[in-house]
């Protein structure tokens, strides 16, 4: 059977639980507040834009719009560099080569295809990739005219090609790349 306990009041014989603590804590000496402050986190914001700098200036390339490369006047836009086989130009033309990227310039002025044709061969050297695509369109014919002469100045680009008609056609351009990469693709 249960027995009921009555919930009787504290007589004034037994101490109090708030008593009781008091004795207990007597001559404690209480703890001073630590004046220590944790060092602020960098503001992500500032690192983000100075991590955007460093990647826009390890990726920018100066194209000079004076230099003018050798393009054969007659048959389809192309060039080989002197140290790479003529068969890799062959290929290009083909379409034995498919580009893992593909940069449109549609609309783009020439300031502006000279950042994103820059921006676009540093991203390939990192991600080891050998052949693009460059779209630059028919329109008034700018960048059809510069595009050439700022891919043969960059030491990276091997050979390009006028593009087959499934990339492009006479609107665009099969660039062979330099890949620095002991597993790089072996055509």
């Amino acid at each position: 059977m249960l027995s009921v306990k009555k919930y009787s009041a504290p007589s004034a014989e037994e101490p109090d639980d708030l008593s009781l603590f008091q004795s207990e804590v007597k001559g404690v000496k209480p703890l001073t507040q630590d004046t220590y402050v944790p060092p602020q986190p960098a503001r992500k914001i500032a690192v983000k834009r100075q991590q955007k700098a460093e990647r826009n200036a390890h990726a920018s390339f100066e194209f000079s719009d004076a230099f003018e490369g050798f393009i054969p006047p007659q048959g389809a836009l192309r060039y080989c560099r002197e140290d790479v086989p003529a068969y890799e130009l062959k290929q290009l033309r083909r379409g034995d080569y498919s580009p893992e990227y593909i940069l449109d310039l549609h609309g783009m002025t020439r300031q502006q295809a000279k950042m994103e044709l820059a921006s676009l061969l540093h991203t390939a050297k990192q991600e080891h990739i050998d052949c693009v695509c460059l779209v630059h369109g028919h329109g008034t014919g700018v960048l059809k005219q510069a595009l050439p002469h700022y891919l043969i100045q960059h030491p990276q680009v091997r050979a390009f090609h006028q593009a087959p008609l499934e990339y492009g056609g006479q609107g665009a351009l099969l660039v062979l790349l330099t890949v620095d990469s002991p597993f790089a693709k072996k055509r």
